[in-house]
């Protein structure tokens, strides 16, 4: 029996760095001690949801450098480009 490749990806097979995982980890903690909040500067209200403390924890790994996939194209903005793009 011939062996197959785990991943068809280029890369090392890390999509996140450990970084990456640190800064979330550490999102998540201040999530649940109270302190994650959420805007600019954090002037908005206190960060609940799991998956906006996730996302926060991502977005800071990506200002500090370490390798994340970049982020998702909002669907509305994905059609607009495709009906320009059409005309």
């Amino acid at each position: 029996m011939a062996a197959k490749k785990s991943s068809s990806r280029k890369s090392s097979g890390r999509k996140y760095s450990k970084s990456a995982s640190k800064r979330v980890e550490s999102a998540m903690r201040r999530r649940k001690k109270g302190t994650l909040r959420r805007g600019k500067a954090g002037h908005g209200g206190k960060v609940k949801s799991r998956k906006q403390a996730i996302a926060i924890g991502l977005s800071e790994a990506r200002k500090k450098g370490a390798k994340v996939p970049k982020k998702a194209e909002s669907s509305w903005r994905r059609k607009r480009s495709s009906s320009r793009s059409k005309s």
